[in-house]
């Protein structure tokens, strides 16, 4: 589950929200509105970075300031606002929905943002091998297994491994060991981009090695497409998939900026 579809259902306070994919059709349904400032810019106020439209700053959907800590994510905000030509449309923002999910949902929920996270490494992609055929065997421990063995070093425990589709259950020591790494990753920009990082990817494992930076994230997502990269390989790879690689590439790139710089 997303950061956005977990503040769909759950909502601010918690409360269950209507399917979301109803939402958003009907979102879709609804016309975009019209770009209403000349300008977007970035003021320092308050130790925080405004993001200004014509000098003001602009708001979350629950009417928060949309105020942060990092420079650089609130340049990357305001380039997403400038960008806009005659309408605003929130799916071409993806930096902009992923940073009003972190201040309006993220920021007062984290203890369950981070219990998710950690539930998601008990079946965490990388830890289900396949077992034929031989290339794809050969890639996955040429490719993951040295992201593992990091990861495993770094929090020191160790996950267990499945061949197949065969559950492999992780053992609570493991898991506690996840949850301490994860409590030190910062809310709400961090947390809110490892969650969407993980969510994007199938792996916590993969969100953590690249949050202590011992891979960059175009390793982190050739690794997290390594499967799907194979199956190209041998099938080809039709131009609608093409397409919905091409929007999750553009919302991952999002997620590891609030990851790296939140």
């Amino acid at each position: 589950m997303s950061t956005d579809d977990f503040l769909a259902r759950f909502g601010a306070e918690g409360q269950r929200q209507p399917d979301p994919v109803a939402a958003a059709q009907q979102a879709m349904r609804n016309p975009l509105p019209a770009r209403f400032y000349k300008e977007a810019g970035v003021l320092e106020r308050d130790g925080l970075f405004h993001v200004a439209l014509d000098g003001r700053t602009a708001r979350t959907p629950a009417r928060k300031p949309l105020a942060i800590g990092s420079r650089r994510v609130a340049d990357a905000l305001a380039a997403e606002w400038d960008a806009q030509v005659e309408r605003i449309d929130p799916a071409r923002m993806p930096i902009t929905r992923l940073v009003n999910s972190a201040l309006d949902g993220v920021a007062d929920q984290q203890e369950a943002v981070r219990a998710e996270i950690v539930r998601y490494a008990g079946s965490d992609a990388l830890c289900y091998r396949a077992g034929e055929p031989e290339a794809l065997v050969a890639r996955q421990n040429d490719v993951w297994q040295p992201i593992l063995n990091g990861v495993e070093a770094r929090i020191g425990a160790r996950f267990v491994l499945a061949e197949g589709v065969v559950f492999a259950q992780q053992s609570d020591d493991l898991l506690a060991a996840v949850a301490r790494r994860v409590e030190a990753i910062p809310a709400p920009l961090a947390l809110a981009g490892a969650h969407n990082v993980m969510t994007l990817t199938g792996s916590t494992i993969i969100m953590l090695a690249l949050t202590d930076r011992a891979i960059d994230a175009e390793t982190a997502w050739q690794a997290a497409h390594l499967d799907e990269d194979y199956q190209i390989e041998v099938w080809g790879q039709d131009e609608e998939a093409a397409e919905r690689r091409a929007i999750r590439r553009r919302e991952f790139d999002a997620a590891v900026l609030l990851l790296m710089n939140g």
